[in-house]
């Protein structure tokens, strides 16, 4: 059996550290129960308007009940697979019932899930249940050490506790000298925490953006910044070194409020 950790810290490509803590099975399973309840009633309300639509086509049309029950049969199917994939996609990896657990969906390298992988996540659900009342899956937790399912494994996704990011801040490593020495400061105590913020979210998420977007990104925060910047005459400093630099400036100013 696996051994079980309850936090896990990664290692982003911009030098930044995150800590999350894994959610346990008791978690995860208060956010299954609160989600099947959820399907549950919402099945049975479609299938007993359904019924009666279909008895009704029956009466009238007894060749379309076929399409009546298929139509039914979708729904239900989407209801039980497509419901979690669904509220995953535009709830940022939360079901109703993870968001009352206090659990979230994230991927192991801690950036959001895309729509295909979460889709693809939940479709192993059906292997999950096999053979019954999510034998596989909870299996598969129990000899894991961050409790992952099939499907969490082949999407290469892990459920972390939602208090992991209230306060999760990025925390620029200390083993990599700031570009520019702390006594020759940029200008980072003039910046807002709005300001400081945008650049944070900027040197976090940069390597998901594509070059392009990347270089015209930095440029337009860097002009926004540039009033209340001090820079090097020379321009030494390419645009994503200031940014980076103001961040290690901040941090040693305290500026991480």
């Amino acid at each position: 059996m696996g051994s079980y950790i309850e936090k896990l810290t990664i290692e982003t490509p911009e030098q930044t550290s995150l800590d999350f803590a894994i959610a346990g099975i008791g978690s995860r399973f208060l956010a299954l129960a609160l989600d099947t309840l959820i399907q549950i009633l919402v099945g049975l309300i479609v299938g007993i308007g359904g019924g009666m639509v279909v008895g009704a086509l029956a009466a009238a049309a007894p060749k379309s009940v076929i399409w009546g029950m298929a139509i039914l049969v979708l729904f239900f199917f989407l209801l039980y697979f497509g419901y979690f994939a669904f509220f995953e996609i535009i709830w940022n990896g939360q079901t109703p019932g993870k968001r009352k657990a206090g659990i979230r969906v994230i991927k192991d390298s801690g950036r959001p899930l895309t729509a295909a992988e979460s889709i693809a996540r939940n479709l192993l659900r059906i292997v999950d249940w096999l053979p019954g009342f999510y034998a596989i899956g909870i299996a598969s937790a129990l000899l894991t050490k961050e409790n992952k399912r099939l499907g969490d494994l082949v999407a290469g996704s892990l459920v972390v506790r939602e208090s992991s990011f209230s306060d999760l801040k990025p925390v620029w490593q200390t083993t990599q000298a700031p570009t520019v020495p702390v006594s020759a400061f940029l200008g980072a105590a003039n910046l807002t925490l709005e300001e400081g913020a945008l650049i944070d979210s900027f040197l976090t998420r940069r390597s998901e953006l594509d070059f392009d977007v990347r270089i015209r990104m930095a440029e337009q925060i860097l002009q926004r910044l540039k009033p209340k910047l001090t820079l090097p005459a020379d321009g030494s400093l390419s645009t994503e070194k200031i940014l980076e630099s103001l961040a290690y400036e901040r941090r040693a100013i305290g500026g991480y409020g």
